[in-house]
C-alpha cells in the first residue's frame, strides 16, 4: 500500500534517527516525486470530480511481480456525488528504467484488460515493458470491475446455439423470443448500470485512472474496440494524449447496421484468405482446390447440421449450426489458428463438431467448468448504446437485443477528431476480418492527428503478431513518440509451408 512520506526534521532529532533517515532517503524521494506526479496528473480535474481524481490506488501483490487495486468512480458523470462503481486495475511493473505507464485494452467491447495484462508478452514487446509499467483495466461493466449481468451460464449455453438463419416461422419466433428474454434479463440484473454503459463513460474513466498512475499525459493500446475507446478518449481529452496505439481500428461513424455489414464482408475476405492458405497445406479438408467449390462444401455442411445437429465428443452439448459459424470465426481471428480449423473442418464433415465447438467456446469465452466470463452481457450493453440499430426490429429478418434494449440509446456515429491531440498511430491489417482496413482508413482520416500504418496481412489486428516491421514502429512510437510517415507499409509475414 502507499503511504504518505514520512517528514524527518534532522535538527530535532539524533545520530541514530539521522542515520535512519539517510537510509530511508531514496524510497521517501520516489514517494515524494510519485506524490508531485499525482498532484500534476490530477491538474486541471473538474471540482465535482476532485475527490476521484485524487484517489491514490492501494496497490497489493496478485501473483507474481503483478499488482492490483481498485478506483471509484461516479456511476453517472453527471451526478459525481451518487453511486460509485468499482474499476478495477493491474500492473505489471517496468523491468528497467521507468519512463511511465502503458495501459491497454483488448477489445471487446466486454474484454478484460485485466486478464489481457497476465499475457504480457502478446501486448508488449520486452523492449516497452522495460521502461513503462504495464497496465490493464477492466472498463465500467467488465469482469473484477462493477460487472454487468444478463442470462446464467446455463441460458447461455442455450442461447449461443439458437438458430441466427431461421428458415421456418417456429425458428423466427424462437430467435426473436431469446433477444427479447435476453434484453429483459439484463434489465431485471443489472437495470441501474445500463444507462452508464457507453464508451464515453468508460473514457472518463480511464482519464480518473491515468491521474491516479501519476501520469500527467496518457500512453495507451488499444485493440479493435479499444480503438474506439481510445479515439473516445482523445476526443474527449486531446490534451491529455502522449502517445496512442490504435490496432485494428474501428471506423466511429458507422451504425450498428453498418458495422454488421463490414464484419460479415472482412470475415468473407478472412475465409477466402483461409483458403487459398488451406489448398498449399497437405492437411486440407477441400480436395477441390477452387474457392467456389469449398464454399459449396462448407454451405452443404452447414444445411446438414441445420438439419441434424453434429456429434460433440467433449460433452452434453448440440454443435448446432450456429456453434459451427462462431467457431470458424473464431479461428479466423489468427492465422496461428489456421492449421486447428483444417482440423475442424475435416472432423465437421465426417460429422465430429467437438473442434469447433471448443473454437466457439473460445471465442464465447466459456471455461472448462462450462462458465462464461461476462464479456457477451458487457458487449451488448456498451454496443446498444454506442451503435444503436437505425432500423425497426423485424423477426423476419432476424433481431438482436438491442432492438428491445430497456434504456434510452445514444446515437454517437460522428468523426472523432481530437483537435490538439499529438500524432496518434492507426494501425490497419489488409484482411482483418473483425475490422475491415478500410475503417483504419476512415479512422486515421478522421483524427486531426491521425497517422496510418498498413500491415500487409492476415488475422485481427497487428502488433506483436509476428511483423518486424509492425513492432518496430510501433514501439519507437511509444518509446520515443516518434510516429512513422502516414501511409507506411509493413510487408506480408512469410509463413513456410506444413506438411
Amino acid at each position: 500500500m502507499r503511504r504518505l512520506p514520512r517528514v524527518i526534521t534532522p535538527a530535532l532529532a539524533g545520530l541514530l534517527i539521522a542515520a535512519l533517515a539517510a537510509t530511508a532517503q531514496p524510497a521517501q524521494a520516489a514517494q515524494v516525486a510519485q506524490t508531485a506526479r499525482n498532484a500534476q496528473a490530477a491538474a486541471g480535474a473538474p471540482a465535482t470530480l476532485a475527490a476521484y481524481y485524487g484517489q491514490r490506488p492501494a496497490w497489493t501483490a496478485c501473483g507474481g511481480a503483478y499488482q492490483c487495486a481498485k478506483l471509484k468512480v461516479p456511476l453517472d458523470y453527471a451526478k459525481p456525488a451518487g453511486d460509485r462503481i468499482d474499476i478495477a486495475m493491474i500492473r505489471l511493473p517496468a523491468t528497467g528504467r521507468r519512463l511511465g505507464s502503458v495501459v491497454i485494452n483488448p477489445g471487446g467491447p466486454g474484454g478484460s484488460g485485466v486478464e489481457a495484462a497476465r499475457n504480457a508478452d502478446a501486448f508488449l514487446s520486452p523492449a516497452v515493458r522495460a521502461r513503462f509499467d504495464l497496465v490493464g483495466f477492466d472498463p465500467r461493466g467488465v469482469g473484477a470491475s462493477t460487472p454487468v449481468r444478463c442470462f446464467t451460464d446455463a441460458q447461455l449455453d442455450s442461447y449461443y446455439a439458437i438458430d441466427r438463419t431461421p428458415d421456418t416461422a417456429y425458428e423466427v419466433r424462437n430467435l426473436d423470443l431469446a433477444q427479447k428474454q435476453f434484453a429483459q434479463a439484463c434489465k431485471a440484473r443489472s437495470g441501474r448500470l445500463l444507462p452508464h454503459l457507453g464508451t464515453r463513460d468508460a473514457a472518463r474513466d480511464m482519464d480518473v485512472l491515468r491521474a491516479a498512475l501519476g501520469e500527467s499525459r496518457l500512453t495507451y493500446v488499444g485493440y479493435s474496440y479499444g480503438t474506439f475507446l481510445g479515439a473516445t478518449y482523445a476526443d474527449l481529452f486531446p490534451g491529455k494524449v502522449r502517445a496512442l496505439v490504435l490496432d485494428g481500428a474501428m471506423d466511429p461513424t458507422r451504425t450498428g447496421d453498418e458495422v454488421g455489414t463490414g464484419q460479415s464482408g472482412g470475415f468473407g475476405v478472412a475465409f477466402e484468405s483461409f483458403l487459398r492458405d488451406c489448398f498449399k497445406r497437405a492437411d486440407c479438408p477441400f480436395r477441390t482446390h477452387r474457392p467456389s467449390a469449398a464454399n459449396k462444401k462448407l454451405e452443404a455442411l452447414l444445411k446438414r447440421v441445420d438439419r441434424a445437429p453434429l456429434r460433440n465428443e467433449y460433452d452434453g452439448r448440440q454443435v448446432s449450426e450456429s456453434i459451427v459459424i462462431t467457431g470458424i470465426m473464431s479461428a479466423l481471428y489468427s492465422e496461428s489458428a489456421w492449421p486447428m480449423l483444417r482440423q475442424a473442418l475435416a472432423d465437421a464433415f465426417q460429422g465430429d463438431g467437438t473442434r469447433l465447438l471448443l473454437l466457439a467456446d473460445l471465442y464465447n469465452e466459456r471455461k472448462a467448468d462450462g462458465t462464461y466470463a461476462n464479456s457477451f452481457a458487457a458487449q451488448e450493453a456498451v454496443n446498444c448504446l454506442d451503435h444503436p440499430a437505425t432500423r425497426r426490429a423485424d423477426p423476419k429478418n432476424g433481431t438482436t437485443p438491442c432492438d428491445y434494449w430497456p434504456v434510452k440509446r445514444r446515437q454517437s456515429t460522428r468523426p472523432m477528431r481530437a483537435d490538439g491531440a499529438p500524432p496518434i498511430l492507426v494501425i490497419g491489417t489488409l484482411r482483418d476480418p473483425a475490422t475491415p482496413y478500410k475503417w483504419a482508413q476512415a479512422l486515421a482520416s478522421q483524427l486531426s492527428s491521425g497517422v496510418l500504418l498498413t500491415f500487409d496481412g492476415d488475422g485481427h489486428t497487428a502488433y506483436r503478431k509476428g511483423s518486424a516491421c509492425v513492432d518496430r514502429y510501433v514501439d519507437r512510437y511509444l518509446l520515443t513518440r516518434t510516429a512513422p510517415a502516414n501511409g507506411t507499409n509493413c510487408p506480408k509475414i512469410k509463413i513456410a509451408p506444413s506438411r
